[in-house]
C-alpha cells in the first residue's frame, strides 16, 4: 500500500503519476479541492472560471490518465460536498460544482466501466480545512451541529474514511453519489 500527494490541479502533474506508476492500482481516491464562496456582488470572473474549471479539469484528468492504471473492478472514488445544494448568497460556483459532479460521476462510471466511480458528498465534516473557513466561528458551528443533527454529533473524518472504504470493497457500487452529512439535509434550515 502507498500513497502519494502532489497539486491535483496541475493535469500534467497527474498525468506523470499515473504514467509512472510501475503496474495497476486497485483504488484512486482524490479528495482533492474545497468550496469557493463568491458572491455575485464581490465575484472575480476570472477566479470563479479557475475554480471551476481546475475543478472538472482535475476530475477528468483522473480519470483520463488512470483509466489504464485501475484494475477491472477497482475504484476511482471523488470527494465533492453538499454544501451547494440549498441556495444561499455566495454559493454560486460552489453550487454548480456540487450539481455537475454527480452527472460526471454517473458518466464516467459508464465510460470507464468495469473501473467503478463514485462520488462520496460529504456536508460539514470537522477538519482543519473547515476550521480553516469558519476561524472563530468554529466552535460555534459544532454545537449547532450536534444540537441539530439527527445523529447528535459532528460528521469527522473517520466518518468518511469508513464509507470510502465500504465503497472501495463493494463491487456492486458504481457511478453512485454517496451523502454522508449526519442527517443535515433533511434539516429545514
Amino acid at each position: 500500500m502507498s500513497t502519494a500527494a502532489f497539486d491535483a490541479t496541475d493535469t500534467d502533474r497527474v498525468e506523470r503519476f499515473f504514467r509512472d506508476l510501475p503496474g495497476t492500482v486497485d483504488h484512486v481516491i482524490s479528495t482533492a479541492g474545497g468550496p469557493s464562496y463568491m458572491p455575485l456582488a464581490d465575484m472575480d470572473l476570472a477566479e470563479a472560471r479557475d475554480h471551476f474549471g481546475r475543478r472538472l479539469a482535475m476530475t477528468l484528468a483522473i480519470a483520463l490518465h488512470s483509466r489504464d492504471r485501475v484494475r477491472p473492478r477497482g475504484t476511482l472514488l471523488f470527494i465533492g460536498g453538499t454544501g451547494g445544494r440549498r441556495p444561499a448568497v455566495g454559493m454560486t460556483v460552489t453550487s454548480a460544482l456540487t450539481a455537475a459532479l454527480p452527472a460526471v460521476t454517473a458518466n464516467l462510471a459508464l465510460e470507464l466501466a468495469p473501473v467503478r466511480v463514485n462520488l462520496i458528498a460529504a456536508g460539514f465534516v470537522d477538519t482543519p480545512l473547515s476550521a480553516s473557513l469558519l476561524g472563530d466561528r468554529l466552535e460555534a458551528r459544532r454545537e449547532e451541529l450536534r444540537a441539530t443533527l439527527p445523529i447528535g454529533r459532528v460528521v469527522g473524518p473517520e466518518d468518511v474514511a469508513a464509507l470510502a472504504v465500504h465503497i472501495m470493497c463493494n463491487e456492486a457500487l458504481t457511478g453512485g453519489t454517496y451523502d454522508i452529512d449526519g442527517g443535515q439535509q433533511l434539516l429545514s434550515h
